[in-house]
């Protein structure tokens, strides 16, 4: 009896999510998206990074961001960190409102997107096999996938499906002008990914969300869990792997850098191969978060303990307000930090 109402429970909560919440949802969203589509991508990247610096820092979210900040960077004050988190909220917004010009920028974008080092991806493509792209959340990163429409070139990319499939289909509508799969997470998804790579395929993958099916690889001095994909891709078939670090230059103006390729010398044991390539890949992106922390995701709980010990520092943002950093929160979010 309990399982036929659990079950019917169920049933009732699915037809109300179908027939009212998602639908409901996806009138927010092409509303929000009209708005935003209809002015001006200057205009609507001004009025998001407006948005973001006088509402973002104030929600309780952004308290995850202070004490991740705080954890990888225990010499900055309450105050610079503060700012950080401004600014942070700033690129955030304007990343979201500039999601509904993504067509527009596919086929401007040398108006609006400079390209450093450009002749390594193309290297990249011209090669004759399989190569990937890799990135973070760290400036507009929808834009490194424009990359691929530049190219030429089917960029296949790792993806969370939307939880409502009518705002999902309206997601797939703005990238419809880059080429490729979008796979989604997980270890079906990587399955798909060595079929496309076999047949020469080009991934692009943001490698900087905790995986709890990963490896723990150090992250600004702490340990990570993060999937182990890209090594493995590269390690055991020798894809290039290429970094690109995307940046906001000034309101809706981009560059993407292209960099050497990562590489590791192999020394047969697969394991420790595999841990000292991400722990590579981590490096790099800690390098371009370090020159410019307001432009990545601090809202990840990318620490384990950024869970839970976020709520700690919020029940004492009083003092954090006069400038003190609670020394209980300060001591645990730097614990067991390697130099």
């Amino acid at each position: 009896m309990a399982k036929k109402k659990r079950s019917l429970k169920r049933r009732l909560k699915r037809a109300f999510y179908l027939c009212t919440r998602y639908p409901l949802e996806l009138a927010g969203t092409i509303f929000f998206c009209l708005v935003f589509r209809f002015l001006p991508l200057d205009w609507a990247s001004a009025v998001g990074g407006f948005i973001g610096r006088h509402i973002g820092p104030h929600l309780r979210v952004s308290w995850v961001a202070r004490y991740n900040l705080m954890k990888a960077f225990p010499e900055k004050t309450p105050a610079e960190i503060d700012e950080i988190v401004v600014k942070m909220w700033d690129n955030l917004v304007r990343t979201f409102v500039e999601y509904p010009h993504l067509r527009w920028l596919c086929e401007h974008y040398d108006d609006r997107i400079e390209f450093v080092n450009y002749e390594r991806a193309e290297k990249l493509r011209d090669d004759g096999k399989a190569g990937i792209f890799f990135s973070a959340h760290i400036g507009n990163w929808e834009i490194s996938s424009v990359a691929g429409v530049k190219l030429n070139l089917p960029f296949h990319r790792i993806y969370r499906s939307a939880n409502n499939p009518y705002v999902e289909w309206l997601f797939r509508y703005f990238r419809q002008k880059i080429r490729g799969v979008l796979v989604p997470k997980g270890m079906s998804g990587f399955r798909q990914i060595v079929d496309l790579m076999r047949k020469d395929g080009h991934f692009a993958l943001l490698i900087d969300q905790k995986m709890n099916e990963g490896i723990p690889v150090d992250f600004f001095g702490y340990p990570v869990m993060t999937t182990p994909s890209l090594a493995s891709l590269v390690l055991k078939h020798d894809y290039p792997a290429l970094p690109v670090r995307s940046q906001r230059l000034k309101g809706a103006h981009y560059r993407l850098t292209f960099e050497e390729p990562l590489r590791i010398e192999k020394t047969g044991n697969n394991e420790e191969d595999t841990r000292r390539f991400m722990e590579k890949a981590n490096q790099v992106l800690e390098r371009w978060i370090r020159d410019d922390p307001a432009q990545w995701l601090w809202v990840h709980k990318r620490w384990p303990d950024s869970k839970t010990m976020w709520k700690e520092l919020y029940k004492q943002r009083r003092l954090w307000k006069k400038g003190i950093k609670p020394a209980d929160v300060f001591q645990a979010a730097i614990q067991g930090r390697r130099e």
